[in-house]
């Protein structure tokens, strides 16, 4: 199909949006953490009916603000307290996300760029899958694009100069308020590299450099100034704190070498990575375009090298590389090969076809992979990935069909003479292959990682008790077990578990509360049954301990009961 059918105007592409992004959006449970975690933040909100502050287990959660919970809520408030409601603002942020880059690349260039743009971004992996998440960087990696491409147009723009520094400074408040003053961080880096890269000259007035502040400090006051006037600064110790913890130690498992963001984006940004690589030495016709081709490599080093020196590196960490990687891959398709003005070189080439034969076969083995599972799975040394992979789950031979979609993408491409024909073809095997993944994959992956434990809690969703984990981290017990709010008498009772009975609980951190609360469930006078999950690689520690009954085991958890003692 044509892109100028397929992407018409923007009528047409929010159609397609809704159609990718909204269906299935409940396909799969949550995964720990951050689906969870979130979710879980915004569903205490409503119950507590605390909309103000953020909250885990019902004690205040200083590692976020609230905007994306904010935006949960209301999701919930429509689809309940499910996985739907958890994950459909980042639809809407990918349906949003497509239009802006349509609206911006029509005015940048031409309506064909923009069509090719709105291709990439659908057709690449990492891009197509964080919209059917329930995570917080789609927002928050919009708003900070948002607030960039106001500051480039107050660079090349005479017009509306005060209107767009007001504009940035609200764009840039809401990414605070979504994910914390990093926003300002990466935009302030950003904007010096652009400074050097003019060679000092004046970007914008000092007019509008004072406008983009206040407004960006009035938005965030709204939310941080008053939490500081009402609870103080323990939000904001705490969450820097926090920071600190992420930019100097490795942080839940996740300590990777300085490449790893680097591998990250070739790999999960497939195919857009490849012709990105080649882009980055293309010069656009437009001055426009060319200025904002500055403003999108700065944004994407800017951001790349920023969490490349993190400790702590998660994959969407480096996600707001994404927007200037896309830019810069369609910009090479348009100018390259839709204009055909020169074609791809032989090592780009064969590094696309390498990457995608690779990729593609391992999508088509992993059904034929898990199908023998039984001639490999206890060579693992880790005995609760071999209790993961114990879960009854039938595999097919149909569910490789994603992976040779993709490979026969490749082959298309690799093979076709009519690059109007093959790159969209490409770019829709992607689509195709990463939502076949969606579909009829992550459920069973989901389903070895962590539904033995989701099961549990849901079972227990609605009973008067406590539901914890062991050995562990995870937020499933409070989502999936519906854990209600706390009434007065139980509230004054956790408060003093959590505060070891002093007055000032303010006077302990986070952790220290949640020692204090877990070691009362697991030893303390407690006043109704505990549920506890704990990994089978610590069942020994815990079959040892008195208090406990050892309910059943399965795929990798082992769950127990502790009930109050009678009077």
């Amino acid at each position: 199909m044509k892109l100028s059918i397929l992407f018409k105007n923007e009528w047409t592409i929010a159609v397609v949006a809704a159609l990718l992004y909204i269906p299935f959006l409940g396909h799969v449970h949550l995964f720990d953490w951050d689906e969870i975690n979130f979710a879980e933040n915004a569903r205490e909100m409503i119950t507590s009916g605390n909309y103000f502050s953020v909250q885990m287990n019902y004690e205040r959660f200083t590692e976020k603000p609230p905007l994306f919970f904010w935006l949960q809520v209301l999701s919930m408030k429509i689809w309940g307290f499910n996985e739907m409601g958890a994950r459909f603002p980042n639809a809407m942020a990918g349906l949003a996300t497509l239009l802006v880059l349509f609206r911006i690349g029509k005015s940048l260039i031409d309506v064909a760029f923009a069509r090719i743009w709105v291709m990439v971004y659908l057709g690449t992996f990492f891009t197509f899958l964080y919209f059917k998440s329930g995570i917080i960087d789609p927002w928050f990696n919009l708003f900070i694009f948002g607030a960039i491409y106001q500051f480039f147009l107050l660079q090349t723009e005479e017009t509306r100069r005060t209107t767009r520094a007001l504009l940035t400074g609200f764009l840039l408040g809401l990414a605070i308020l979504t994910k914390g003053p990093v926003a300002l961080l990466i935009c302030l880096l950003t904007f010096l590299v652009i400074l050097v890269r003019e060679k000092g000259k004046r970007i914008i007035s000092i007019k509008s450099f004072l406008l983009i502040t206040l407004s960006c400090f009035v938005t965030c006051f709204a939310w941080f100034g008053v939490d500081l006037l009402q609870h103080g600064p323990q939000f904001m110790v705490e969450f820097i704190q926090r920071q600190i913890a992420i930019f100097s130690t490795s942080d839940a498992d996740h300590g990777e070498p300085f490449f790893y963001h680097w591998w990250v984006l070739l790999l999960g940004c497939f195919p857009a990575s490849i012709f990105f690589i080649r882009g980055l030495w293309l010069k656009p016709e437009s001055q426009n375009a060319l200025i904002f081709k500055k403003w999108m490599t700065s944004l994407f080093w800017v951001t790349l090298l920023l969490f490349s020196l993190v400790t702590t590196k998660i994959i969407h960490y480096s996600s707001l590389c994404w927007l200037p990687l896309t830019f810069i891959a369609a910009l090479f398709v348009n100018a390259h090969i839709y204009s055909l003005q020169t074609q791809l070189n032989k090592a780009i080439t064969g590094l696309l076809a390498l990457m995608g034969l690779i990729i593609g076969s391992l999508f088509a083995a992993i059904p034929i992979i898990m199908m023998n599972k039984a001639n490999w799975y206890t060579l693992l040394d880790d005995p609760f990935a071999q209790a993961n992979l114990q879960a009854e789950i039938t595999w097919h031979y149909w569910q490789s069909l994603g992976g040779i979609f993709l490979v026969a993408g490749i082959l298309f491409f690799l093979f076709s003479k009519n690059r109007r024909l093959s790159i969209p073809f490409l770019f829709g095997s992607v689509t195709l292959a990463t939502y076949f993944l969606i579909l009829f994959i992550f459920p069973s992956v989901e389903a070895i990682s962590q539904r033995a434990n989701i099961d549990f809690f849901t079972a227990h969703a609605g009973e008067d008790c406590y539901l914890e984990t062991l050995g562990y981290k995870s937020y499933a017990p409070y989502f999936y077990g519906k854990v209600p709010a706390p009434d007065e008498k139980q509230a004054k009772l956790l408060f003093s578990v959590r505060s070891n009975n002093s007055t000032r609980s303010d006077t302990l951190s986070s952790y220290q509360k949640e020692v204090a609360y877990k070691n009362w469930l697991l030893s303390g006078n407690i006043n109704k049954p505990v549920y506890f999950s704990v990994k089978i690689n610590d069942q020994s520690v815990y079959d040892a301990v008195p208090t406990l009954t050892k309910l059943y085991a399965k795929n990798g958890f082992v769950f127990y009961r502790r009930l109050p003692i009678a009077p």
